[in-house]
């Protein structure tokens, strides 16, 4: 049976999502003013929409854990993260656009049902209880967040590592030998992957850079689309895409987020100016046929998203 608190979790979570794609203009990301050549603004529209079942189970799942004094192993946040992923790609045909988005909401959708009172979300409380879900994932979460990741991502979007190859098939078995867990490999890669780096950081760049910034746009008379696109930015600005410097390496993704603190600096997405440049800067991002997307970017940016609406807020 469907509880309000899990219906409300899993309809953030798409929100979010929505909310994220359909701000522009995000430099060298897909916006609802311009599509990539392969996946298009309605393929991400349908991938949000799919969101919300598997996020919902979460929620409804850490509920009862915390309700009934269980165990947060048993919660099988890898498992869902597989569902959620094959629920995207059976939903459209643009490929991968919600693995990062997956992989960020799941713990906090979880989090988020154990702790929600009427409705809402206290974010201190929030933290705590996503530390107790990412602390209690196991290796079999492990094993499925692989899965996730094989099925959803190129080689070339993922690049080569010595240890653990999410493309090498012996990867699997040697996470269940030596019992890693999804913690344990997150540390290890987060020097390469935000991702990897904000499940190893409890969140810390969503939950003081990302959402107290997009806050305090919002508090400031900021339209959501502002507002989204500046939190954009002030991430991007502040964190040289992953994505970008897994394609074309640590230099470019450095000189993009120059550009991004320059737009800041001038006054974002509230003023001609910055409008201006951010325009120009879109443009310049999609020279590189996608290698210039700052996608990881676009994730934490619809993570913060998803913290205003957990604690009430709405368009």
């Amino acid at each position: 049976m469907t509880t309000r608190t899990g219906d409300i979790v899993g309809k953030c979570t798409s929100l979010a999502a929505l909310l994220e794609v359909s701000a522009y203009p995000k430099p060298g990301n897909v916006h609802r003013l311009r599509d990539s050549p392969n996946t298009k603004y309605e393929h991400f529209l349908a991938g949000s929409v799919s969101l919300y079942p598997r996020m919902r189970e979460l929620a409804e799942k850490s509920l009862r854990i915390r309700n009934e004094d269980r165990e947060w192993t048993e919660l099988g946040v890898g498992e869902s993260i597989l569902a959620s992923t094959k629920d995207m790609m059976d939903w459209q045909s643009g490929g991968n656009v919600h693995l990062g988005i997956i992989l960020l909401f799941s713990p906090l959708a979880a989090a988020a049902g154990s702790v929600m009172k009427e409705g809402v979300v206290d974010l201190e409380e929030l933290r705590g209880a996503l530390n107790e879900v990412i602390s209690g994932a196991i290796p079999i979460d492990a094993v499925n967040i692989y899965r996730a990741i094989d099925e959803a991502m190129s080689k070339e979007n993922l690049g080569a590592v010595d240890q653990l190859d999410v493309k090498d098939t012996s990867s699997l078995d040697k996470i269940l030998a030596e019992g890693l867990t999804p913690l344990d490999i997150f540390r290890e890669c987060q020097a390469r992957d935000a991702i990897c780096k904000e499940w190893a950081t409890g969140f810390n760049v969503t939950f003081t850079e990302g959402y107290p910034f997009l806050r305090k746009r919002l508090d400031a008379g900021a339209s959501i689309n502002e507002a989204t696109v500046d939190t954009f930015l002030k991430i991007l600005s502040e964190h040289p895409d992953s994505l970008i410097q897994r394609k074309l390496g640590k230099k470019d993704a450095i000189a993009v987020s120059v550009n991004a603190k320059e737009i800041i600096q001038a006054g974002g997405a509230s003023t001609e100016i910055g409008m201006t440049m951010i325009w120009e800067l879109d443009d310049e991002l999609r020279k590189e046929n996608g290698s210039l997307n700052p996608g990881t970017t676009a994730d934490l940016t619809a993570a913060s998203l998803f913290l205003i609406l957990l604690t009430g807020w709405r368009p």
